[in-house]
């Protein structure tokens, strides 16, 4: 495949792309890094979470310009499509070009947010680039809970202004984020002997080819999520047929849209035929529900071997129901910012444990507003004490307060201009940055964020557009020169 332009911001994304990175497993990407300096003769430092800085002196005659920061974090949300065989623990990502866009084979790119990286490594290996004092901060873990920047340490990072390059729409410059915490509901079970033992025929019923998506991004887009789909189903079956529920499992990452669910139901062989038409009569409901939002949207079911054993019925019961009716979406929009959403909650997962005999429900509550955040996390709390589960809160982040006054944008919206003669859109993001943490440790730091246009991100459809990313590279060096 031929490197489109800039070649150097490709030549570098193409590279990462071949180490496995996705969050927790970075230590490839520090060592990378790290070789990456000392080949060049720049300082660096990494710390023992594995947050690497990479500093380069001022281009000649900017030495007293303040100390930019370049931010980008070197995790990726590790999503594949149904029968992709692909092992993110050593595969390399295949990538190809279609239409303009910059695509993956059936599992997530990883340009969120790897093309940030990779700007930041093509300015340390230009020299014929002008700018003031650089530091190049890459952080880890970003995707499981922003914990790289967490431990981001005093004195790690030296600079006084800080562009952060995680942001998926080009022409828009954000200056603001929400904050964001993770809620995770713990079923305890007993097995049972699965019914009908005699009689019996077990039927495996899926949800697949959801959309999928950030559930920051695009939370507000009404896409079919797969998981309470799936317990939708299940709750007007039972209205209808007596099953025991063997497994269920859905959705993967607390920071996506659930795209895919399935269930093993054990039921009567006489009652068989019946299930699966109904089945077939509901799935025709949701695909028409979402023909817009999710095209591939598709429910299936067949036969499968009877297992020994079900979940107790009074646990699936009360599992069911939590299910059917934990909210999911937008809570509120801002009341400030037009077409801003304020406040969500994704219902991100359902996992079992068969050997602790625990299902695990994830879900993730975001808002520009700590109370409103908290607020909606007790509100999923409530929900699942009611349904006799166990709560715990985890990873709560705070948000970035806009401050429409920041020199750096006003420095970046001009570039703008003047580079694409009209101006840049300047927005906050539902979605949560590290920018929050860093300006809760690093309260002196001017900041903005930006990045070219990426759709899909979190799911296999991911996709980077290219002539963007041209755009956004441009824009980078401006602003460095600029400041």
């Amino acid at each position: 495949m031929k490197i489109p332009e800039p070649k150097s911001v490709f030549h570098y994304f193409f590279e990462i792309c071949k180490i496995p990175r996705e969050s927790g497993n970075e230590a490839g990407m520090t060592r990378y890094l790290e070789q990456f300096a000392i080949e060049r003769n720049l300082a660096y430092k990494t710390d023992a979470i594995g947050n690497v800085v990479i500093s380069k002196p001022a281009s000649p005659g900017k030495e007293d310009r303040p100390g930019v920061i370049l931010q980008s974090h070197t995790d990726m949300v590790c999503e594949k499509n149904e029968g992709t065989v692909f092992d993110f623990a050593k595969d390399p990502i295949t990538c190809y070009i279609e239409d303009g866009w910059l695509k993956a084979e059936g599992t997530t790119l990883g340009a969120d947010d790897g093309i940030g990286v990779a700007a930041q490594l093509a300015v340390l290996e230009d020299d014929s680039l002008e700018h003031g004092p650089l530091e190049c901060l890459f952080t880890v873990e970003e995707e499981t809970g922003l914990d790289g920047a967490r431990a981001v340490a005093p004195g790690f990072m030296t600079g006084s202004i800080l562009l952060n390059l995680d942001s998926e729409d080009e022409g828009e410059i954000f200056i603001g984020c929400a904050g964001g915490v993770d809620t995770s509901a713990y079923f305890s079970y007993t097995t049972v002997p699965a019914p009908y033992a005699e009689s019996g025929v077990a039927l495996k019923v899926g949800i697949s080819g959801g959309t999928g998506g950030h559930s920051g991004d695009e939370i507000h887009k009404d896409i079919c999520n797969a998981v309470q789909t799936l317990a939708r189903f299940l709750w007007n079956a039972a209205e209808h047929f007596h099953f025991g529920i063997s497994h269920i499992s859905g959705g993967n990452k607390r920071n996506a849209i659930a795209r895919e669910a399935s269930a093993v139901c054990v039921l009567h062989e006489k009652d068989a035929e019946a299930f699966k038409d109904f089945f077939h009569t509901l799935s025709s409901e949701w695909e028409k529900e979402h023909k817009h939002t999710d095209p591939q949207l598709t429910g299936n079911i067949q036969e499968v071997p009877i297992p020994d054993r079900c979940i107790d019925e009074e646990t699936a019961e009360r599992l069911v129901a939590a299910l059917y009716s934990c909210p999911h979406g937008v809570l509120s929009m801002s009341k400030e910012i037009p077409e801003l959403v304020e406040t969500s909650t994704n219902l991100a997962s359902v996992r079992m444990d068969q050997e602790k005999q625990i299902i695990r429900i994830g879900t993730s509550q975001r808002s520009a507003l700590n109370s409103a955040r908290k607020n909606a996390a007790s509100r999923i709390e409530s929900l699942f004490r009611l349904a006799g589960a166990k709560v715990t809160h985890e990873g709560e982040y705070p948000g970035w307060a806009p401050n429409p006054d920041s020199h750096v944008l006003k420095v970046s919206e001009k570039a703008y201009l003047d580079l694409f003669k009209t101006p840049a859109k300047v927005k906050a993001i539902h979605a949560g940055l590290e920018c929050g943490i860093f300006l809760d440790a690093f309260p002196h730091l001017d900041m903005i964020s930006f990045g070219p246009t990426i759709k899909g991100a979190h799911s296999p459809d991911e996709r980077l557009d290219i002539a963007t990313t041209q755009k956004f590279w441009d824009l980078l060096l401006e602003i460095l020169k600029r400041i």
